[in-house]
């Protein structure tokens, strides 16, 4: 996997925070960073596949039923 450099400016006491946690348990702080950066964007995506659903026409179990049984599946 090709490497990009990322460069920003965070509040001190919150790298004050990273760098301690990542000393105590013997964690990489950009792997971290990364993983933490990657959680964020799964749950970012999840939520907009949640606003979509919410979108979606709702069917009632009665009706799914009633599609598995004509379809023969139950």
């Amino acid at each position: 996997m090709a490497k990009a450099q990322l460069a920003t400016k965070i509040d001190a006491n919150v790298k004050q925070a990273l760098e301690e946690i990542c000393n105590e348990r013997g964690l990489k702080m950009n792997r971290f960073i990364e993983d933490a950066i990657l959680d964020r964007i799964e749950e970012l995506e999840d939520l907009g596949d949640l606003r979509k659903l919410r979108n979606e026409k709702f069917r009632s179990f009665e009706d799914v039923l009633a599609d598995l049984k004509s379809d023969g599946k139950l």
